[in-house]
C-alpha cells in the first residue's frame, strides 16, 4: 500500500532501489546513545594509556569523562575514537597533569654500531634505566609511545636488521591503592 500510495506501482525493483541508495534514518535517542557510548570509549583509551607523571598511576575513566566535560569535549563520529583520544590526551595536557604512559624497551645492538646509534636514540628515549655492554650493546628504557615507531625504523636501518627491539611493557604504571580524595 505504501509503495503504490509513494510510487505508484508495488513492483518489487523500487524496495531494491530504496535498500540500496536510500539513507538508514536515525533518531535522536539512537545519535545521543551512539555520541555518549563514543565519548564513553574515548574516556577509555585516554585512562588506558594515560598516567598523572608525578604519581605514575592511571586515571579513571569517571575522572577523565569529568575533565572532558570540564573541557566541553563533543565527540566527532567521522572519526575513530583512538583519534579522538589523541586529540583529548593534548586538550587535556593544558588543563591537568597527565602524559601518555612510557613504553618499557629492550634494545640489543651490535657493539660496533651500537655506540654511534644510541646517540642517535638518544633524544627520543626519555630514562635509561639499565645500560650492558657484552658481545652487544643491551639497553632497558621508557620512550613515548608516539616514538616508538620512528626508534624501530632507526634501528632496523642503522644495524641493517642485526639489532632487534623488544617491547618489555606496553605502560609503565605503578600499580597499588590509590588514596581517593
Amino acid at each position: 500500500e505504501d509503495l503504490i500510495s509513494a510510487f505508484g506501482t508495488d513492483d518489487t525493483e523500487i524496495c531494491k532501489q530504496i535498500l540500496t541508495k536510500g539513507e538508514v534514518q536515525v533518531s535522536d535517542k539512537e545519535r545521543h546513545t551512539q555520541l555518549e557510548q563514543m565519548f564513553r570509549d574515548i574516556a577509555t583509551i585516554v585512562a588506558d594509556k594515560c598516567v598523572n607523571p608525578e604519581t605514575k598511576r592511571p586515571y579513571t575513566v569517571i575522572l577523565i569523562e569529568r575533565a572532558m566535560k570540564d573541557i566541553h569535549y563533543s565527540v566527532n563520529t567521522n572519526k575513530s575514537t583512538k583519534q579522538q583520544a589523541l586529540e583529548v590526551i593534548k586538550q587535556l595536557k593544558e588543563k591537568m597533569k597527565i602524559e601518555r604512559a612510557h613504553m618499557r624497551l629492550r634494545f640489543i645492538l651490535p657493539v660496533n654500531e651500537g655506540k654511534k646509534l644510541k646517540e642517535k636514540l638518544k633524544p627520543l628515549i626519555k630514562v635509561i634505566e639499565s645500560e650492558d655492554y657484552n658481545q652487544q650493546l643491551e639497553i632497558v628504557c621508557l620512550i613515548d609511545p608516539g616514538c616508538f615507531r620512528e626508534i624501530d625504523d632507526l634501528i632496523q636501518k642503522e644495524t641493517k636488521g642485526k639489532g632487534s627491539l623488544e617491547v618489555l611493557n606496553l605502560k609503565d604504571v605503578e600499580e597499588g591503592d590509590e588514596k581517593f580524595e
